[in-house]
């Protein structure tokens, strides 16, 4: 094997596992939503994230990877669809014409960089899983993930990632500040709007009544594994074994996480009088999904400033969502959508290459608040139609009744934890029955 084939061999492992770890988030997802959520609701929430990627993985082959990666327009792919076509990356000296001249900087296999980019897709999914959680259908949220994967998540991507407008235009977002976590945040705000908040989460006269996840254990758990799988999101999007690169991005991103933690940490004793173990973990996730657009562009010590930042953010937008009767059980929207927005606004302010801050002026800041908005308002437009498009046919929410008893038996016809019963206090009992 000479050098060449050796570094496509490097670079093409270090891709896959850097998708396995991404691949492994679900885990992440599913545990975090689930504990933050009632115990009735369960295997419900196990159920749409563990089935959000399989059917990721079939609307990314048949359209999404096309639409955002093969060639086009500027607005849009035109080709590629099921991996058809030929991949021309240089490195892997192939002569004849590609389909994928967006992903030619990369010399890693066709197959690799799907799968990469596909369990990206997935994630933007997922991220609707939770905002919607607790009074949704089951087949709706398939029906919604599916067309969210296959027509509106790549539409943004080909803009920013594909060879599009934004891309070049200088738009920056390393690894999907705005890509994958806003879209998935604009896509969930959309459903939460339309769909309602859960009973008994606002009183008659509009006070905000808490709804008590059941197991802060899967919560904490879930956040550890999405913290490492953040490990392959970020520098995994260098789809090259750069050690300099991967090493840079890797602490970047860990430093934003523990700046969001210990940021929200405080705010939340300041601001509820208690360290909020649910505030704590998603300012983890607020600094995490901050630092994804700007991992490769700032400084060390810029990443401790945005993760301090997201970390105060996150706690105001979650008290800002309840304020305005957005009913988040999780608080992805604080995490994916206001800190997604506010990473890729901290690339123009921040980048030690152009940034606002750095002495670059406001072009690049420009930039970045084209592409939020631009992509915001296209995700958003597109998930509300695909929304009431469900509403008005098969409908979108389960009835009252069902609400109530928990979708566990409605839906699934099982029990997460059976034996059990809720006491008064939320916590899991032996039933005496």
């Amino acid at each position: 094997m000479d050098l060449a084939q050796t570094k496509v061999a490097l670079d093409t492992l270090w891709v896959v596992v850097a998708a396995c770890l991404v691949f492994f988030m679900n885990a992440g997802f599913a545990m975090l939503e689930t504990g933050l959520c009632q115990a009735k609701n369960a295997v419900n929430i196990l159920a749409k994230n563990f089935i959000v990627f399989a059917v990721s993985s079939i609307a990314f082959w048949v359209i999404g990877f096309g639409l955002m990666f093969g060639d086009g327009t500027s607005l849009v792919g035109l080709s590629g669809f099921m991996l058809g076509g030929a991949d021309n990356s240089p490195a892997t000296g192939d002569a004849y014409q590609g389909v994928f001249a967006s992903l030619n900087w990369t010399g890693v296999p066709l197959a690799a960089k799907f799968f990469f980019q596909l369990v990206f897709a997935g994630t933007a999914a997922t991220i609707v899983s939770g905002v919607v959680a607790e009074r949704i259908k089951f087949l709706s949220f398939i029906l919604f993930s599916f067309f969210l994967v296959a027509l509106i998540y790549p539409v943004g991507g080909h803009w920013a990632w594909g060879g599009g407008w934004l891309g070049t235009a200088g738009f920056k977002d390393f690894a999907g500040s705005t890509v994958v976590h806003s879209v998935g945040g604009w896509a969930a705000l959309t459903g939460v709007m339309i769909l309602g908040p859960r009973i008994g989460k606002y009183s008659s006269t509009g006070k905000v009544q808490p709804i008590p996840g059941h197991n802060m254990s899967f919560a904490t758990l879930g956040t550890l594994i999405l913290w490492l799988g953040w490990f392959g999101f970020n520098p995994g999007s260098t789809m090259a074994a750069d050690v300099a690169a991967i090493t840079t991005v890797a602490l970047n991103t860990n430093m934003a996480a523990a700046g969001g933690c210990l940021a929200a940490t405080a705010v939340a004793w300041i601001v509820l009088g208690k360290p909020d173990l649910s505030m704590i973990l998603n300012g983890t996730l607020a600094g995490l999904v901050a630092i994804t657009a700007p991992c490769a562009f700032v400084s060390l010590g810029s990443s401790v400033i945005i993760g301090l930042l997201a970390g105060v953010l996150v706690v105001f937008a979650v008290l800002f969502f309840d304020r305005v009767k957005l009913d988040d059980p999780v608080g992805a929207l604080s995490v994916h959508l206001v800190n997604g927005a506010f990473g890729t606004l901290a690339v123009g302010l921040f980048a030690t290459d152009g940034g606002l801050f750095t002495g670059g002026g406001f072009a690049l800041t420009l930039t970045q608040i084209k592409g939020i908005v631009a992509v915001g308002a296209f995700t958003a437009v597109a998930s509300a139609v695909v929304w009431y498009a469900l509403k008005v046919t098969i409908g979108i929410r389960v009835t009252p009744e069902e609400e109530r008893e928990g979708l566990d038996t409605g839906e699934h016809g099982m029990e997460a934890y059976p034996g059990f019963t809720a006491a008064p206090s939320g916590a899991l009992q032996m039933s005496k029955a």
